[in-house]
């Protein structure tokens, strides 16, 4: 016969509703507690019924809301939300989803009446869209943001957020340490914050270094591989082109890469090419690229669980939402060594 919760209770020596208190992960519950209970769990091998739980109104799963071309980033993400989602008890439900279309808004409605999950991961640009952040506010919808930033921007959510501007900085300074004075940027898609704050962080290290920015090296662009090859032969093809490039992520500095290659370009003697993500773009690259280590698994992983803990703690409006920050660290590799006049 299938074990039942009142099993699971007596066999712990305790009542069922520190049974499910602790099945559903609520902080409230002792560890000795907590370990007898899941020990009973585990001996009479319960299975929680998922439906009695949404029967009761309790949240079973949260979801991933995401518009990006990246399929590294999202794969990364979906791991670190899934790896928590499996660790504390909920399941995952994934909306991938046109950030620009016009019924955005009608279409994540439909989708939460239909799934109803407790709350939502948002990743860029959606998380950085103040509109998407009202309109969910408004719905009475939990959620946790993952933006780029150098603190939290407001108290509206639970949020993690990336200091891509200091990274930057520290990419294009570690160019120039190598003797670099033309180094040129090549843009993501200007709707993730990202983009701007890496090319904010590239004119601070100019800037410091008494550098001039010179608009005809800064390249707007896309996250892509294709963006990525388009503008480095345009910038390639300059009378006084650069020694270095800083693409504003690896798959932009991959056909950086390749473009390089295309014109006879040796990397890194005449150019230096340092990307941003270290995606398996920059390992399978030859040379392997210098780039700055973004861990999107752990970065997920950690807004899972600062969304679950806040569905759980049913956080009054007044509450602190809990915030915490992630700065990329510089990983050199093989694309990038001192300029050939240093």
């Amino acid at each position: 016969m299938k074990a039942t919760i009142k099993d699971v209770a007596k066999l712990a020596g305790v009542s069922f509703k520190t049974v499910s208190r602790v099945i559903n992960r609520e902080p409230s519950v002792g560890q000795e507690l907590q370990d007898k209970v899941w020990a009973a769990v585990k001996e009479l091998n319960y299975q929680p019924n998922l439906g009695a739980r949404l029967m009761r109104g309790a949240a079973s799963s949260i979801g991933f809301i995401y518009d990006n071309p990246n399929s590294n980033y999202v794969i990364e993400m979906q791991k670190g939300i899934l790896q928590a989602c499996r660790e504390e008890g909920y399941e995952l439900v994934i909306h991938p989803c046109d950030a620009k279309a016009p019924d955005i808004l009608d279409e994540l409605n439909e989708m939460l009446d239909r799934s109803r999950v407790g709350g939502l991961v948002l990743t860029p640009p959606l998380s950085e869209t103040p509109e998407m952040i009202e309109a969910l506010k408004q719905k009475k919808v939990r959620f946790v943001r993952i933006l780029s930033g150098q603190h939290a921007p407001d108290k509206l959510s639970p949020c993690v957020f990336i200091d891509d501007r200091t990274a930057g900085f520290d990419i294009t300074q570690y160019l120039i340490d190598l003797g670099h004075t033309r180094i040129a940027f090549l843009g993501g898609d200007m709707e993730h914050a990202s983009s701007g704050e890496r090319l904010e962080g590239y004119k601070d290290a100019l800037k410091k270094n008494n550098l001039p920015i010179d608009e005809a090296l800064i390249l707007p662009g896309e996250y892509a591989f294709e963006s990525g090859i388009e503008r480095s032969k345009k910038l390639l093809a300059q009378d006084a082109r650069p020694s270095a490039i800083f693409a504003c992520n690896d798959e932009i500095a991959a056909g950086t890469l390749f473009a390089a290659r295309i014109l006879g370009v040796s990397v890194p003697q005449e150019l230096s090419i340092v990307g941003f993500e270290d995606s398996p773009f920059s390992r399978q690259a030859w040379p392997k690229l210098t780039t700055a280590q973004q861990p999107n698994n752990t970065i997920a992983q950690t807004a899972a669980k600062l969304l679950i803990n806040d569905i759980r703690a049913a956080r009054e409006s007044s509450g602190e939402p809990a915030a915490q920050g992630f700065y990329p660290k510089l990983v050199v590799r093989d694309s990038s060594c001192p300029a050939a006049n240093k």
